[in-house]
């Protein structure tokens, strides 16, 4: 029992190391840049999960890797959800959450992001994500 709870652990941190690696990426950020991509991630992950109502936010939530999955409802409070957010609130808040200037400003960070959570979920889960937001925010998500 205990290999298969140390095995688990191993496949959520490699899947959540192959996010953040995805992350990376699109940047050509080196690993050493980690703390970038990991508060690009909880940025955009929290700005997404507050904007969706509670049973999307759970279902969207059963697709990531536990670990990301942990990052994802740090701090939430479902009774507060969802948080009606356009898609310049949207940026503006992600520029509040990510302290770092990079190329292209919060809307390549949000872009980024979206484009690898979308390559993480399943079609159908993305499209039910998509459906619930604003159509000028629906138009960031891949």
């Amino acid at each position: 029992m205990a290999d298969t709870m140390i095995s688990a652990f191993e496949s959520s941190l490699d899947k959540t190391n192959l996010i953040l690696k995805d992350i990376e990426s699109a940047y050509g950020w080196p690993k050493e840049r980690r703390n970038q991509s990991y508060a690009a991630l909880r940025t955009v992950l929290h700005l997404l999960r507050d904007r969706l109502p509670v049973n999307e936010s759970v279902e969207f939530a059963q697709q990531l890797p536990v670990l990301v999955r942990g990052i994802y409802f740090d701090g939430w409070n479902p009774s507060d959800v969802p948080i009606k957010l356009n898609r310049d609130d949207f940026l503006y808040e992600v520029r509040q959450g990510f302290p770092y200037d990079v190329q292209g400003g919060p809307e390549r960070v949000a872009q980024v992001v979206l484009d690898t959570l979308r390559r993480h979920v399943t079609q159908g889960e993305w499209q039910d994500v998509k459906d619930t937001m604003p159509k000028d925010l629906a138009t960031m998500l891949p």
